[in-house]
């Protein structure tokens, strides 16, 4: 059986999020949110995507939107995949 990861485990994948927003960002907004990428979206969203570290980042980019007054959708967390070495 394999060992899940540990907080703070440098060899545990990064964990990748959508981060859906009701508002319309630019491109300008990227530094500001930790290097995630920007999508704007026809109906005026804007979704975040890319790897966050753990959950104490994901709470800091979660705040930045709050302190923004952004209308915060939806949050989905899509799981980085393992590489898995295979057999002789």
């Amino acid at each position: 059986m394999e060992a899940s990861p540990v907080a703070g485990d440098k060899d545990a994948p990064e964990d990748c999020y959508e981060i859906r927003l009701q508002e319309h960002l630019d491109d300008h907004w990227t530094s500001w949110f930790e290097g995630l990428k920007l999508t704007a979206e026809p109906q005026g969203e804007t979704v975040l995507t890319g790897s966050v570290p753990d959950q104490c980042a994901l709470l800091s980019v979660l705040r930045k939107i709050h302190d923004l007054g952004l209308t915060l959708i939806s949050v989905q967390r899509r799981r980085a995949k393992r590489e898995t070495k295979g057999r002789g």
